[in-house]
């Protein structure tokens, strides 16, 4: 995610998840195959996160707009990580979408690797 609303909303996203008990592991994690905006831990699960801010809900808002090819590419940069940061536990992919950058959505386990 990028700009200064981007970047507002990954914050938001950062502070509401260690509210809800994440550890913070990094930010925009880059690789060749993709972005991961944030990787936490929750317990001994490692948790990528897809920040999503749309300002409106017009074509079915932030989290319609991870797709399956978004889902692919957030898969392969997160097996890009787990390449160079290997991790023994369980992994998840979560979503939090924001609308109109306030209302914060939480979607565990949004998608599944497989």
């Amino acid at each position: 995610m990028t700009g200064t609303r981007g970047t507002e909303a990954e914050q938001a996203a950062r502070t509401f998840l260690a509210g809800e008990g994440l550890r913070f592991v990094t930010a925009n994690y880059q690789c060749r195959r993709g972005e991961i905006d944030l990787v936490m831990r929750d317990g001994e699960t490692l948790v990528f996160v897809e920040v999503r801010l749309r300002q409106n809900a017009r074509y079915g808002g932030a989290a319609a707009s991870i797709d399956w090819r978004k889902q692919q590419k957030l898969i392969a940069a997160a097996q890009h990580y787990l390449q160079r940061h290997p991790h023994d536990g369980p992994a998840r992919f979560d979503v939090i979408a924001m609308a109109g950058g306030s209302a914060i959505d939480w979607i565990r386990n949004a998608f599944d690797a497989a």
